[in-house]
């Protein structure tokens, strides 16, 4: 972010861009539809998955990882276990 970007997120929100990135921590994840090549980047202790596999991380509000499974369903069920809201992101 340019500084003018900061200050004018910062005036429009009335919160800094470290206050904005902890919104949600603890009540907020979603849920993003990702590749099993990217699952490492994500999860650096998975074990290594075939390539081309369709998978579903839930990912909390800072993008921090919880969980990753083969089923949308099955993530937003773990939130729902952990008392996080699902959010959309578009």
């Amino acid at each position: 972010m340019t500084n003018a970007t900061t200050n004018a997120t910062e005036k429009a929100l009335g919160l800094t861009p470290q206050e904005f990135a902890h919104l949600g921590d603890g009540a907020l994840a979603y849920v993003k539809a990702i590749n099993s090549e990217d699952v490492a980047r994500l999860f650096p202790k998975a074990p290594a998955l075939r390539p081309g596999v369709k998978l579903f991380a839930l990912l909390g509000a800072d993008g921090s990882p919880i969980m990753l499974t083969d089923s949308r369903d099955a993530a937003i069920a773990n939130a729902w276990e952990h008392e996080l809201q699902t959010v959309s992101l578009h």
